[in-house]
């Protein structure tokens, strides 16, 4: 699968993504895009998820008859999202495409 993380998403979780084809926002040149515009070009150059953590995303822009997946994690936390990763690797695989998914706070017991 193709992955872009968002600006404010620690590129460390490219770690948790091991086999994947995962880029940064940044390193697509994609820095200060505006949210509308940043998924329409992940889009059309074939990402399948885009994973971020700003929780006003989903109400700020039309979302329908987009190809792309998006992951809503709970947090940026570095720290916090590597004690997760095999939850958020998870997530991703199981992600359908067009689909938006929520990644609550996990509770223990949580992890696949």
């Amino acid at each position: 699968m193709k992955v872009l993380l968002d600006e404010c998403v620690p590129a460390q979780v490219r770690h948790a993504l091991a086999g994947h084809d995962v880029a940064t926002v940044q390193q697509q040149g994609w820095t200060g895009f505006k949210n509308g515009d940043l998924l329409a070009v992940a889009d059309s150059a074939g990402f399948d998820v885009f994973i971020l953590a700003d929780k006003n995303l989903r109400y700020q822009q039309n979302l329908t008859g987009r190809r792309l997946a998006i992951l809503e994690l709970w947090t940026n936390h570095r720290p916090t999202l590597e004690k997760h990763f095999p939850l958020i690797r998870a997530a991703v695989e199981a992600v359908a495409l067009g689909e938006y998914r929520v990644l609550e706070n996990p509770q223990p017991g949580d992890e696949p």
